[in-house]
């Protein structure tokens, strides 16, 4: 197998040592049901090659999970019946990230279910997000 980590509960999924409930899977990618869903459906892309968050992931791995993630979404609307999908990845403990190997929560959406926005959208201060925009140009 490609760059692994023996210590990592996805790469070990990925080898097939751990169970999972496999739904796609191609070269560079696997998919697997989350066993703490957020809604029925949801599910996980990983690179097969281990890399600990998106900063580290190798492009072309990047690329394949969102493709196979696209692709997911795609059956999650036919197959499921969802009213449509999230997309989430988090980088980092502070925003969320719990299992160190890259990985698209590929989370089916339905009228009824019960998630909700993690924040409440409000008008920003227009000096610190042209502040922000200056810092992310530089």
């Amino acid at each position: 197998m490609a760059d692994r980590d023996p210590d990592c509960l996805f790469c070990k999924i990925v080898a097939g040592e751990l169970p999972a409930t496999i739904v796609a899977e191609d070269d560079r990618t696997v998919a697997f049901m989350d066993i703490n869903p957020a809604t029925r459906g949801h599910a996980l892309v990983v690179p097969r090659a281990h890399a600990a968050d998106l900063l580290a992931v190798a492009e072309d791995d990047l690329a394949a999970c969102a493709a196979a993630a696209k692709r997911l979404a795609a059956r999650a609307k036919d197959a499921l019946g969802a009213d449509g999908v999230n997309l989430l990845n988090s980088c980092g403990a502070a925003a969320w990230q719990t299992v160190f190997h890259f990985h698209v929560h590929v989370i089916p959406r339905y009228r009824d279910d019960p998630l909700r926005l993690p924040w409440i959208p409000g008008a920003g201060d227009a000096d610190e997000i042209a502040a922000a925009a200056a810092a992310l140009r530089a």
